[in-house]
């Protein structure tokens, strides 16, 4: 591995795979692309990262990305969107990415799919993973494709968010409160895809990425509540009153909270199904949400992370 393309390399997954990446193959050249390369600096301080301004979308620009790579890794996924853009994102990428591969001669392909894909799934975001999946297995391609439940980690956008609403709500209104997870932290993901990367064996599996235990969103919330020292009542909301705060929701400006298409997610429970293999067949034993969360939720850990930015600036 001489040279890798990470595609998605900035978001939350890849930095935390870079990073493990520049520590355990130190002489391996990531190319990340972005399409703005000043909003993610952050990677540069990793040896041997090489942000390049380029739109993936654009099957030329991948054409150009790809000769002189050893492997490519797909990590790019939206939670929101109607139907062509998760079209865009989750099967036309895939798509391109094979055939871009193919005409570079580059065999070995990482793709991150998500728990509960499947072509009759109640929701447009895991249909639409499941044509980025078929696309990739049909492609005669060496690839190895992992689907998490949903990631946690100091910078997620998951328990974070709910740490933040109950540190200013008196309550919690909580659409799919009783729907099920299996949440996985993001440095065992990472470490996933790099011993995918490292074994062979793993060319034409699928892997289910999950924590050690199931979680209701209701308990989730309860517990990010609890790590960052607010914890409110939770309402579970009906679901006539969910569709209406999605709507709702999927209205103010910025990237939605939640979405009709994210309640018709939750209507597959985002667990391990038991017939695939899963992280301990890497060789991995999955982290618990307890031993994590509360060092990266707490408010102290704020506190502590402030000091040390003032640290720094007065060292400067």
């Amino acid at each position: 591995m001489q040279r890798l393309l990470i595609l998605g390399g900035t978001g939350f997954v890849g930095r935390a795979l870079c990073a493990q990446l520049a520590e355990r193959h130190p002489d391996t050249e990531l190319l990340v692309p972005t399409r703005h390369t000043g909003q993610r600096r952050a990677l540069l301080a990793l040896p041997d990262v090489e942000l390049a301004q380029a739109d993936i979308h654009d099957e030329a620009a991948l054409a150009r990305l790809l000769p002189g790579c050893d492997a490519a890794i797909n990590l790019v996924g939206i939670l929101h969107g109607d139907e062509q853009r998760f079209r865009r994102v989750h099967a036309e990428l895939p798509r391109k990415l094979a055939h871009a591969c193919r005409v570079a001669g580059v065999r070995r392909v990482l793709h991150v799919s998500a728990m509960g894909a499947a072509p009759d799934a109640p929701s447009r975001y895991l249909r639409s993973k499941a044509a980025g999946e078929a696309a990739l297995q049909i492609s005669g391609l060496d690839a190895t494709i992992v689907r998490p439940s949903v990631i946690f980690g100091e910078e997620d956008q998951f328990l974070n968010l709910f740490a933040r609403l109950q540190r200013w709500a008196p309550v919690l209104p909580l659409a799919g409160a009783h729907a099920r997870f299996q949440p996985v932290w993001v440095q065992d993901v990472a470490r996933a895809l790099l011993r995918s990367l490292e074994d062979p064996r793993t060319i034409g599996q699928t892997y289910e990425l999950a924590g050690p235990r199931v979680y209701t969103l209701a308990e989730l919330a309860r517990l990010a509540g609890q790590a960052c020292g607010h914890e409110r009542p939770v309402i579970a909301l009906p679901d006539a009153l969910a569709r209406l705060q999605a709507g709702l929701m999927h209205l103010l400006p910025g990237e939605p909270l939640m979405s009709g298409d994210n309640l018709d997610s939750m209507k597959v429970d985002n667990v391990a199904s038991g017939r695939l293999p899963g992280l301990q067949d890497l060789g991995i034993q999955p982290t618990a949400v307890e031993a994590v969360v509360p060092e990266y939720l707490s408010e102290r850990h704020g506190c502590l992370r402030l000091n040390d930015w003032r640290a720094r600036a007065r060292r400067g």
